[in-house]
């Protein structure tokens, strides 16, 4: 297999800070040494997901994930390691060597192939878009209002009749498997091959790195049988909701605010227009994945959804998403057109640059939103929004912030502040005592405690003991580790998991530099959250020589009494008078021994 050298992997690792990269993703506070946030990988309200400066690495005590800076971009970025190493790579400004015959199994070959007909169908199109034969798509080019530089910065392109694309693929000897995993082309019953996407727009969709991973394709004849779009499907290279439309061009500009829409036609047009800093969502739902990468890209996100119930609804679920992973956001207010495609024509650059700047705050939209569904006329309505906007406003925990929105909407919807505050402190208050009572302080979770199906029938003090031993060889200590290694065999381990992993270090201090992180990135997951447990857990040791000592000893005497029963069976089934005599020597000697420990 190739792959980049350990000294490069380590290299991109320190130049890579734990907390930094994981605070792109996650709210985190200090706390001690640590730093605490809600786990991005299970949900929870309290943050128990941990990670450490000192040693550079996270572990959730909710749901026991763990791993390093690589093991975490992977993790929620749903990519491999060698993927993850170029991520870091480009952050850290570092230039990687070329790989030669970098492709190290089957699937990473037919991906990079995907990725280059991928590239060379992007061209085909393009190029095929300014040919006479493409007068349609032209055609509605013209009618969109797009010029030749938003052409080329999307590369938009055509697709042509029946099979040409095929027939070009072939010419470039792509073999049929690389070729119909792309989504491009397809095989009919009649086992004929066709073009997915033809006659219509093309539009490339990338990844952050600029790499084209699929296709939006635009009908251009009126053809109610035929979808409007019809997008690639997930394959090796393409997984839907992890991606962004246009934020590869985005991010050439200033993107510390971030504007999110719904359609390819709305990127395009408003960037043409000089609002560069916006981005698609690739269809109205808004996921996770797409929300980790927002918090990643910017500082605010602001939500342009369409003006229809459908981008309504898409601004309520998106607000549920990236609420829980502490974006700043605003909704833009948007009337007199359906999507921003249709403002920014209609009004132009200057007053849509104005709604972005105008955008309201999550608790200003919740507020409209619940104004819009009630009636301040009556009296128990009134009542009502009163409770909902104090339910609201107990949420907000600066203060400052909070005050600044009770004096803003008593003056909007003429409430006394004195009445805000009061529903507001009642709530607070029945939250804090309910907290108290209900939620009783949790014991920090035990490496031990791990897919306890396994260890059933394995004494807890034996499991505390072996995590206690791999704590101590991971403080990277060589005294530690020959004491250690001198005294205890990886047989003696009874836990089948740790006793995989004081193999994966006993084999790493053999080497010239023992390093923590080359155990993690090489083992599987279940072993990186065991990894991380135990050196996550604080199991309180003041003197680590005399705690090994300790353990030492206890290994001896479990061996003295295993060789004592072995003795005294022998002993019953022996004839042999001179072996017994030695038998019985041996025993002895072994209850002496035991006696004095």
């Amino acid at each position: 297999m190739v792959r980049y050298s350990d000294e490069i992997i380590e290299n991109i690792r320190q130049s890579n800070d734990i907390v930094n990269i994981i605070s792109q993703y996650v709210a985190l506070k200090r706390k001690g040494r640590n730093y605490f946030g809600i786990c991005p990988f299970h949900n929870e309200k309290s943050p128990s997901f941990s990670v450490s400066p000192d040693r550079q690495i996270f572990h959730c005590f909710g749901c026991n994930v763990g791993g390093n800076v690589y093991s975490f971009l992977m993790k929620i970025e749903g990519i491999g390691f060698k993927e993850a190493i170029e991520q870091l790579a480009e952050k850290a400004n570092i230039q990687l060597p070329k790989l030669e015959n970098a492709i190290d199994n089957e699937k990473e070959e037919l991906k990079e192939k995907v990725l280059k007909i991928n590239e060379f169908a992007t061209e085909y199109y393009h190029q095929n878009l300014y040919k006479p034969q493409s007068k349609i798509a032209q055609e509605y080019i013209k009618q969109r209002k797009l010029n030749n530089d938003a052409l080329k910065s999307y590369r938009l392109g055509y697709s042509g009749k029946f099979d040409e694309l095929y027939q070009e693929l072939k010419k470039q000897n792509f073999k049929e498997k690389e070729i119909l995993e792309s989504g491009l082309v397809r095989k009919n019953e009649k086992g004929i091959y066709y073009d997915f996407y033809r006659e219509r727009l093309i539009i490339p969709i990338c990844d952050v790195r600029g790499r084209v991973i699929a296709f939006g394709g635009r009908i251009l004849i009126k053809d109610e049988k035929q979808p409007k779009y019809i997008n690639s499907p997930e394959n090796v290279v393409y997984s839907k909701g992890r991606h962004l439309f246009g934020l590869n061009v985005a991010k050439k500009g200033d993107i510390k605010k971030l504007l999110i829409v719904e359609g390819y036609m709305d990127v395009i047009s408003l960037h043409q227009r000089g609002v560069t800093n916006v981005v698609g969502a690739l269809g109205t739902a808004l996921t996770e994945q797409q929300g980790w990468l927002l918090r990643r890209s910017s500082e605010q996100i602001i939500l342009g959804f369409d003006s229809d119930s459908a981008g309504q609804n898409a601004i309520e679920r998106s607000i549920g998403i990236l609420q829980n992973m502490g974006c700043d956001m605003r909704v833009l207010q948007m009337e007199g057109a359906k999507d921003p495609d249709e403002y920014i024509l209609k009004y132009g650059t200057a007053k849509f640059q104005k709604l972005i700047n105008d955008a309201i705050s999550l608790v200003e939209y919740k507020v409209k939103m619940l104004k819009n569904k009630t009636d301040l006329e009556n009296t128990v309505d009134k009542i009502k929004f009163l409770n909902e906007i104090a339910k609201i406003l107990s949420k907000v925990d600066n203060s400052i912030e909070r005050e600044i929105y009770i004096t803003k909407i008593a003056k909007e919807y003429n409430i006394s502040q004195e009445a805000i505050y009061g529903e507001i402190n009642k709530i607070i208050y029945a939250n804090a005592k309910g907290e108290k009572s209900l939620n009783k302080p949790k014991p920090q979770v035990k490496p031990n405690e791990i897919k306890k199906q396994e260890i059933e029938d394995i004494p807890e003090e034996v499991q505390r003991r072996e995590n206690t031993i791999i704590s101590l060889l991971l403080e990277n200590e060589n005294k530690m580790y020959d004491m250690i290694r001198e005294n205890i065999k990886i047989e003696d381990f009874k836990y089948p998991i740790n006793r995989e992993i004081v193999k994966k270090v006993y084999q790493e201090y053999e080497k010239e530099n023992f390093n923590i992180n080359s155990i993690i990135d090489t083992s599987s997951e279940e072993l990186q959250n065991q990894i991380t447990a135990i050196m996550a857990y604080d199991f309180g040791i003041e003197d680590k020589t005399k705690a090994i000592k300790d353990i030492i000893k206890i290994y001896e005497k479990e061996r003295l009494n295993i060789r004592k029963l072995e003795i005294i069976n022998l002993l019953e089934k022996e004839q042999e008078e001179e072996t017994k005599k030695r038998l019985e020597k041996e025993l002895y000697e072994i209850i002496i021994k035991v006696a004095k420990q």
